[in-house]
């Protein structure tokens, strides 16, 4: 059971911060201040009007977030190597989003897109397709809320914070932290994270650059935490390793390679660059942000510091809890003071990218749910509002993710999350290459691959809890018996049907639709015309 008390210094520190970015986020709505924050381009993409810098921390603080802070640590600390395949996968990362984003950005800039799924209702002229889209989008972003919402948490639980038999009372700070985050996207906008994440990156390198030189001097040395590290994880149930076995290869590579073609199929990833002013904005940050892969992997060590330290990870409900590994060694490392600053950096690297998924999502329910389906003729005002309406749902649909599933590996959350939007990526990563594939063909491709995710991440079991969806690797089908990331098994069964469909599609002359983009749209850039409404296209 975790020791009662609160650290008093380190909550007001946290507090203090808190209420700053919270001042930030509501005072952002002045920021670049247009006429009218009552449309998507102003409030859900920030006027599309961001340069390199502000792109630069706006990236940084969608990307990074309480997935790099609390959760890979904790898979470092549970499992051992395994963890490091985040740094691998922003590796490849980049070079894809430098090839493919430009040329989203173009046409989404000529059109008037605003979420990836009006790229697709225009390029295949399908709003079926584009709904599925919008969907996995939906879905899949509220899982990632959730893991921001644990990462909150298990700062709150390390300061003493949340315990108690009253459910409500333990999760109360959640719920105010929560509400705030809310409250300045709902008035602000994409905005409100642009600016806090300043504050955020900020924080973050401070505080892991402080980490790294200090903590493992005071364990007795970078020798000392990876012996430490190796005697520990053998006796963890799963046993982990310091070096992959030859089981563990296939699971290590294929989480790196499917989580790398995933992370910009995110809706959030994409709101993030459709905001910039121009195309070689985003081509400058994919050169640029690989300055966060090096920091990711300092980060990830923290968990054989945490190893090394024997930090306690027993939370309130008396259970071993891996997310509070980073929040005990920086609680049990550095002083007070320094530990509310610490904590502050979690906390707020959780609310940015939270802010920023909940408008994505919201973009994605109110242009290809609401007024594809069911208000056609709304006006801008009609959809920002909507959209701001919506990102308070999506936020507490996080919060249904986080109160229903096992939070034992919160990175599970960002996983199944993966294994929704890598689905996505023949319709939209595809469709901006080549016309080839067929409408139908990609929604049959689709289905099939959601359907079996689905049920394979179901099937796996969280081995210390018994709980479903509590891991991302199953055996992959013909290649005898290795296990392997679930999303990319799926993308491949993906693939499959959509090429087979398309050829059998073509053959039989079933109407591929009409194309509403042209070659030149996929290269125009800041300057050219931009056609304000989508383009009426006939249903399909």
């Amino acid at each position: 059971m975790r020791p009662a008390g609160i650290d008093a210094t380190a909550l007001t520190i946290v507090i203090v911060l808190f209420v700053l970015v919270t001042v930030i986020g509501f005072a952002a709505s002045r920021w670049r201040r247009a006429e009218s924050l009552a449309n998507l381009d102003e409030w859900g993409l920030g006027g599309r009007g961001f340069g390199t810098l502000v792109t630069w921390f706006l990236l940084g603080g969608d990307l990074y977030t309480a997935y790099t802070f609390v959760a890979v640590p904790a898979l470092m600390f549970a499992s051992g190597a395994v963890g490091f395949f985040a740094v691998p996968y922003t590796v490849i990362v980049y070079p894809l989003v430098f090839v493919f984003l430009p040329r989203l950005w173009s046409v989404s800039h000529r059109h008037g897109y605003v979420t990836p799924a009006d790229f697709v209702r225009g390029r295949y002229d399908s709003r079926v397709l584009a709904l599925a889209i919008a969907l996995t989008g939906l879905l899949a972003t509220m899982p990632y809320i959730a893991l921001q919402l644990v990462g909150i948490q298990s700062v709150l639980e390390v300061m003493g914070i949340g315990g108690g038999s009253n459910t409500l009372l333990a999760d109360l700070p959640l719920l105010v932290a929560f509400a705030a985050l809310a409250a300045y996207t709902y008035s602000s906008g994409l905005r409100a994270p642009a600016l806090i994440a300043f504050v955020k990156d900020i924080l973050i390198y401070v505080v892991v650059l402080v980490a790294v030189l200090y903590i493992p001097s005071k364990l007795g040395g970078w020798g000392h935490v990876f012996d430490s590290a190796q005697a520990a994880l053998p006796t963890h149930k799963p046993p982990g390793t310091l070096v992959p076995g030859p089981a563990g290869l296939w699971p290590y590579a294929t989480l790196a390679l499917g989580s790398a073609m995933a992370l910009f199929m995110y809706p959030h990833s994409i709101t993030a660059v459709l905001s910039t002013r121009s195309r070689d904005i985003g081509r400058r940050n994919a050169a640029l942000l690989p300055a966060y892969s090096l920091l990711l992997g300092l980060i990830a060590l923290l968990g054989y510091m945490a190893l090394a330290a024997k930090v306690n990870t027993v939370g309130f409900d008396g259970k071993p809890n891996a997310q509070l590994a980073v929040p005990q060694l920086f609680a049990d490392m550095f002083p007070s003071w320094f530990s509310g600053i610490a904590f502050s950096a979690i906390a707020i690297g959780a609310l940015v990218p939270a802010a920023i998924m909940s408008i994505a999502a919201a973009n994605l329910f109110t242009r290809n749910i609401y007024r594809e389906f069911l208000r056609p003729a709304a006006s801008p005002a009609e959809e920002a509002r909507v959209s701001k309406l919506t990102s308070l749902v999506v936020k507490v649909g996080a919060l249904l993710f986080v109160l229903s599933l096992d939070r034992t590996l919160a990175i599970n959350f960002q996983l199944l999350g993966g294994i929704w939007m890598l689905q996505t990526f023949p319709a939209i990563v595809f469709g901006l290459f080549t016309r080839w594939f067929h409408r139908w063909a990609l929604l049959a491709g689709w289905a099939v691959a959601m359907v079996y995710g689905t049920y394979q991440a179901y099937n796996v079991l969280n081995p210390i809890t018994g709980a479903h969806f509590g891991g991302s690797s199953a055996q992959i089908p013909l290649l005898n018996g290795r296990n392997g990331y679930i999303a990319l098994t799926a993308f491949v069964l993906n693939l499959v049907v959509a090429v087979v469909g398309t050829v059998v599609l073509r053959a039989m002359k079933v109407p591929s639709g009409r194309d509403a983009t042209e070659s030149g749209d996929y290269f125009a850039d800041a300057g050219d015309p931009r056609v304000g409404p989508l383009p009426e296209l006939a249903p399909a």
